[in-house]
């Protein structure tokens, strides 16, 4: 791909002009989740490039409230499932029932039918009930008797993990996993914000999250995202990158070898490549730098690396991986 510098100078004023809603949206967003920047930026780019996200991080970290203030920030609508080991998959995406008054079947839709879907604790729920999701997820749309039914879009799943508790749970499939575009793992706020959460709950003043943005105007901003232009020398480093995590030898990594069990999938080179361009978009920039690349590398990776037996005796995990990698592939 080659484009003349005025077309990209031309490029990056269109860009920088529709991406302005993105500071409205965060504004929004940083009147009820303070500090999180890393999963809130998360969020756009999942909802931009059409992804889903799955979250790792103890209880309380606004997870429930991110994808909430962002749903209200777009005027759109908000499920939240929570996942136990007694969920079926009609709870979900919906079921048949009985109407005795006109004597037949109708379809009672389940709360998969939103635009936003937080799957609480999705590891809690067996493994079919997480395949309807996923499927629903990748198809974006839900049969349910004999009809099939489109899902609403912006459609975008928030499923998070607790790291903590793993008796009776059920630990998504590495395939599975493969299917969200991003893993976040998100830390405890530093103090500064700690202090201002707490102030604002004792005090009940945090802010009220007014719509500033359209599930159309989402949809408008996905083609512009689309648009932002990726030089050939990026591309390449991306499927460097990529390559490495499968043949690491080829790269002078020898030593993570007996690490990895396997590498990423092209379902990785793809999202790597639609994230770096959407965090250009959120940057205000209607081309890629290599910095965006790096800054979205660990989301898109992390689950989708495998570590050998060796790698987790030493404690070694997917995150040091991935930076022997980046400090290794040459960066145009």
């Amino acid at each position: 791909m080659t484009e003349n510098f005025s077309d990209i100078r031309e490029l990056n004023d269109r860009i920088k002009e529709e991406s302005a809603f993105i500071d409205l949206i965060t504004a929004e967003m940083g009147k009820a989740v303070i500090g999180q920047k890393h999963m809130v930026n998360a969020l756009l780019i999942a909802l931009l490039s059409n992804g889903h996200i799955l979250l790792e991080g103890v209880p309380g970290l606004a997870k429930t409230l991110a994808i909430k203030s962002l749903s209200n920030a777009i005027d759109a609508k908000f499920s939240r499932i929570q996942f136990t080991p007694d969920l079926l998959p009609a709870d979900i995406i919906g079921t048949m029932i009985y109407n005795m008054p006109t004597n037949q079947f109708m379809v009672r839709k389940g709360p998969i039918f939103s635009n936003f879907i937080l799957a609480d604790e999705i590891n809690r729920a067996p493994a079919k009930v997480q395949s309807a999701l996923l499927e629903a997820m990748q198809e974006l749309q839900v049969t349910i008797g004999d009809n099939t039914y489109k899902l609403e879009e912006p459609f975008m799943v928030l499923a998070t993990q607790n790291p903590l508790e793993q008796e009776g749970t059920y630990p998504l499939p590495e395939a599975q996993l493969d299917r969200f575009m991003m893993k976040v793992v998100i830390d405890y706020p530093n103090r500064e914000d700690e202090k201002i959460i707490m102030q604002n709950a004792v005090n009940d003043s945090f802010g009220k999250i007014n719509k500033v943005i359209s599930p159309a105007e989402i949809l408008k901003a996905r083609a512009s995202v689309k648009s932002v232009y990726m030089d050939d020398k990026i591309e390449n480093y991306i499927v460097n990158i990529i390559f490495a995590t499968r043949k690491p030898e080829q790269y002078g990594l020898q030593k993570i070898v007996p690490l990895l069990s396997y590498g990423g999938s092209p379902r990785a080179s793809i999202n790597l490549a639609l994230a770096a361009k959407a965090y250009a978009f959120i940057k205000h920039r209607g081309y890629v730098v290599p910095e965006d690349v790096r800054a979205c590398c660990y989301d898109v990776l992390r689950h989708r690396i495998g570590l050998t037996y060796e790698a987790e005796a030493e404690n070694i995990t997917a995150d040091n991986i991935i930076t022997e990698i980046l400090n290794r592939v040459e960066v145009p």
